[in-house]
């Protein structure tokens, strides 16, 4: 597929993330939300940057499973970027081990860079935000938690989170925006200048999303399920969110996809959790809508 545009492009770390139990999992937005795509039918690809060698059996077949159904172009690392993720009082709490490094925009191949919709998804500051001018979508969608983490650059350990800046060439360039409701207090001037433009939208797990359209804000409420795991959830509703909208679909069905999706890849441990389309599209037709709640203007 090198040869042609895909109909969508992720940009982002696959990471390792290090489970409670000692074993090792595949993660990362890129991923989630690369699989999410190719799963809803589109062309997809990743460009991302590390080393998965020497990571166990388990790790090895994971990629080159997900590899048979995304492209990937893999800058090479000393090392991949390695997570540990735990939940203290119901918040979560984020380790960073190894990271990978920045990856080089040159490197996207130049026909990938008028992919269809362009997903600009770090998870550690891998992105430079001043080299996303090379690429040229139809429709650019960033979940941007990745620009907002921060850790002792000396010896890694505990991430947190800091103020989103971006250059306003950027902001006046994305269409729709995603990130979490404890990220959106650090990203105040991204969300007013995106929504004069696109749509942001805030996830905010069970109790499903705020989607702000160009002023107006939506409710949007998640699907019951019981959770399994419900890391990715939010990568997976934002890539739901980003196909949806670049398809033309108005944003309350949009919104109500994305929920839908976010919430039926919960029922599963990691990335084999995320639905297909038809899966996705059998729920919404057994579970008539109910109408989202209107918000006075944001």
């Amino acid at each position: 597929m090198a040869g042609e545009a895909p109909d969508y492009l992720a940009i982002g770390h696959i990471s390792i993330d290090l489970m409670p139990d000692g074993s090792a999992v595949l993660g990362g937005t890129a991923l989630y939300a690369a699989l999410t795509a190719a799963r809803f039918g589109l062309r997809t690809a990743v460009l991302t940057r590390g080393n998965f060698s020497g990571h166990g059996d388990a790790v090895a077949e994971a990629f080159s499973r997900f590899a048979g159904e995304v492209e990937i172009v893999l800058q090479n690392a000393p090392q991949p970027t390695i997570f540990t993720n735990i939940s203290v009082a119901g918040r979560r709490v984020q380790t960073i081990h190894s990271w990978a490094g920045r990856i080089d925009l040159s490197g996207v191949p130049p026909q990938w860079r008028s992919a269809d919709i362009v997903h600009l998804a770090p998870i550690a500051q891998e992105i430079d935000p001043r080299q996303v001018g090379r690429l040229s979508p139809n429709f650019f969608g960033a979940t941007p938690q990745g620009w907002m983490r921060h850790w002792p650059a000396e010896r890694l350990g505990n991430v947190t989170l800091g103020q989103l800046r971006l250059p306003n060439e950027l902001l006046g360039r994305i269409d729709a925006l995603v990130l979490s409701s404890e990220e959106q207090s650090f990203a105040r001037d991204a969300i007013d200048a995106v929504t004069r433009r696109g749509l942001v939208a805030v996830t905010r797990g069970p109790q499903g999303a705020e989607i702000i359209d160009r002023g107006r804000s939506i409710d949007v409420p998640a699907i019951p399920v019981r959770t399994i795991d419900d890391t990715g959830a939010g990568d997976v509703f934002a890539a739901t969110l980003f196909v949806m909208r670049a398809d033309q679909e108005s944003t309350i069905a949009s919104g109500r996809a994305a929920a839908t999706a976010a919430g039926l890849s919960v029922q599963q441990s990691g990335p084999d959790g995320v639905p297909s389309r038809e899966t996705v599209e059998d729920y919404l037709e057994e579970h008539p809508p109910q109408a989202p709640r209107r918000a006075r203007a944001y």
